[in-house]
């Protein structure tokens, strides 16, 4: 279990450690693992206020829980990286959980969960410079597109300047798109074939060059259809922790098999698994890869 009291000693006394240990970080020699696919646990789901997982609406609410199960997961074998915001990810370089790794910084965490303005998905983390600073691979940004919502435009704009200011660094930018629309109140992302075709062909044409540009995708229906609506790179999501893991496990393995998909960015349905056991979840999804 991470040491709580030397991390806030740390931040209180020695915040210029984060930077220093930012750059003494080794860095990896490649996007992939040795599996050749990319494993990465995603932890940024604090910052938008989305605290919940599987029963339980304040499961990621204990940031020391959460960085245990996060180290737990990037120990085991097969994983190669992580996506975070600047808190978690600076307490993981405390830690020195990200030598070797793969680090993507997560950019877009204003549209917070159950507000009347999480369409208007503002940057409030991440940019492209202080990433290129800390020696990240790239930046993630949620692009969340609701036809009834004229914040909508605010956020594509703003996506289409990140992965422009990224792609000038030569940096990964990890484009997560959705069709979302209002259901009694709260934005529901559309999770059809149709919907994730029309986001995934919005996502793949912002910025200036989409060279850099890689998409980070629920399974659907028909995802064989989804691919083919473009030639970028894509990294699948995990989603909300399932009620029937073996199913989603066996959904992720058929998406693996599209020519498009390079591996696998999930959060919640690993770190807090129906079983309780972080490693063998971790274990049984990198064995899918």
């Amino acid at each position: 279990m991470p040491d709580l009291e030397q991390l806030v000693a740390t931040r209180v006394h020695r915040p210029d450690a984060i930077a220093a240990a930012a750059a003494a970080r080794r860095r990896p020699a490649s996007l992939f693992g040795g599996h050749g696919r990319m494993m990465i646990i995603a932890a940024d789901h604090p910052a938008r206020g989305a605290l919940s997982a599987g029963a339980d609406p304040l499961a990621m609410a204990n940031r020391v829980d959460l960085l245990d199960r996060v180290c737990t997961a990037l120990a085991r074998p097969g994983v190669n990286g992580v996506l975070g915001t600047p808190d978690i990810l600076e307490d993981l370089l405390l830690l020195g959980a990200l030598e070797d790794k793969v680090v993507v910084g997560s950019m877009n965490r204003g549209g917070l969960a159950g507000t009347a303005f999480e369409i208007d998905d503002r940057f409030t983390a991440y940019d492209a410079d202080s990433l290129a600073a800390a020696g990240f691979t790239g930046g993630k940004m949620l692009l969340r597109i609701d036809p009834d919502d004229a914040g909508t435009v605010s956020t594509l704009e703003s996506c289409g300047q990140a992965v422009r200011d990224l792609a000038g660094h030569r940096l990964m930018a990890m484009v997560e798109p959705f069709i979302a629309r209002r259901v009694d109140g709260r934005v529901r992302n559309e999770l059809t074939a149709e919907a994730m075709i029309r986001a995934t062909t919005v996502a793949a044409g912002l910025g200036t060059s989409s060279a850099y540009t890689w998409l980070k995708v629920p399974v659907v229906d028909e995802m064989d259809r989804v691919m083919a609506a473009t030639t970028l790179p894509a990294l699948i999501l995990g989603g909300e922790v399932s009620a029937d893991p073996d199913a989603l496990y066996t959904r992720w393995s058929k998406a693996l098999a599209l020519p498009t998909v390079q591996g696998l960015v999930i959060g919640r349905s690993l770190l807090y698994p129906p079983s309780g056991d972080v490693a063998a979840a971790v274990d049984r999804a990198v064995s899918l890869l």
